[in-house]
Parts: structure tokens; sequence; C-alpha cells
């Protein structure tokens, strides 16, 4: 089924389209149009953490299922108050792209958190990681995490929350916080206070993966 695409602001100066058309299979999610839509133009694939949707004149998730002749909107993150991100992902992170999404003419310091999936616990060779979330909940306590931050550091400028999940790699980023601020020193106390409470009170699990076993346990202590 064909789906027409609008794309908007840096988007659309990106590909030089305001609008194009893709195939999807029938059944085919937002997430299946994105694909097609990244295929044609490469340039757009680091976005995809960041990227808001739209078909008609609600918000939708990526696995929202398409009709034929809908119109799916792509969006950037919208300016204003709305500018801090906040997200559940399963596309691998990137420490320049959050990075850039925090900056600000009136940031003096931009800190970032990248949490890792590191070899071993408790001297136990890890193979690789899972991680599962309750997206919309969790999406829900990194933005109260974000208020939280807004109120105790006035001088905080942006936040952006990212969590990975599906199958992670020795290496990789399961987490990336950013947060830019006027001084550092609120940049360093507010990136630090959001990960510990994120380690806490977001609906995140990953499983570890050994050469012997597999085990499910909570982010409070990874």
């Amino acid at each position: 089924m064909r789906v027409r695409v609008r794309l908007f602001a840096r988007y659309r100066e990106a590909t030089g389209q305001e609008r194009l058309e893709v195939d999807v299979p029938d059944g085919g999610t937002v997430e299946t149009a994105w694909s097609e839509v990244v295929g044609r133009h490469p340039v757009l694939s680091p976005y995809r953490p960041f990227t808001l949707f739209a078909v008609g004149h609600d918000y939708v998730q990526a696995d929202h299922r398409l009709r034929a002749d809908d119109e799916l909107c792509l969006f950037p993150p919208v300016s204003g108050g709305s500018h801090d991100v906040f997200r559940v992902v399963e596309h691998p992170l990137s420490p320049d792209s959050i990075a850039a999404e925090v900056d600000d003419p009136g940031a003096g310091g931009i800190v970032i958190f990248s949490g890792v999936v590191r070899n071993q616990t408790d001297d136990r060779p890890v193979k690789f990681l899972e991680y599962e979330a309750h997206a919309p909940m969790a999406e829900a306590k990194m933005r109260e995490i974000g208020a939280a931050i807004r109120a105790r550091w006035s001088g905080v400028r942006r936040v952006a929350m990212l969590h990975r999940i599906g199958r992670l790699e020795i290496g990789e980023s399961s987490v990336l916080i950013a947060v830019s601020a006027a001084h550092r020193a609120d940049a360093f106390d507010a990136c630090r206070y959001a990960i510990d409470t994120l380690k806490r009170t977001v609906p995140v699990w990953k499983k570890e993966h050994f050469e012997d076993g597999e085990v499910w346990v909570g982010l409070q202590g990874g």
C-alpha cells in the first residue's frame, strides 16, 4: 500500500523534499515507513532517536499500523518548552546526536552520560545483554525526571534521555543522558541526578547472557 509522507524543518532541508510517497506492506507500521524514507535519504538516519511521528493531527508511536493513503508526518524535536527529549528506542545511540539535541546558545557546559554494556558481572563473563521496557511508562517517568531537574537547577537549558531496548553487544550504549546548562556545575549535578533516578524509577529491565546461563536483573544495581 502507498503512504504519503510529509517532512518538516531540518528534515525538509536535509532531503530537499517536503512530501514524498512510500510503499509499505499491508499492515505496515510507522517504523516500516521510516525505514523506506531513510532508504531513500540516509542523511536522516542519525535523527531516528529524536523523531516525532504523527498521523493526521495525532502523535503516534513507531509501532502504529498505517492504512493506505495515510499521511505520515515526520517532525524533528519541536522548539520552545518541548525541546527536551525522552525516548525509548531500538536503535544504536549516538553521543554526537544527543549532544546536538541539547546544544543551546545560553549553555556554558554540556555533560553526557553513556551507560555502556560491560563484558563481565562479578567476574562472570557476559556475552551480550537484552533490555526490555514498558515504553510509554518509561518515557513518562523520564519526563518526570526532566521536570524535577528543571525545578531544581534553574540554569539547565535542555535535557535529553534515551534508553535503548533489544539486544546490545559489549561496548554499546544502553542509555544516554545529556544536560546543557549555563554553568558546568549544574550540568554535572543534573546529569548525575538523572541517571541515579532513572535507575531507581524507570521500568526497564535487562537480561544478562553468560556462557552458562542467563538472568533477568533490574537496573538498580546495573
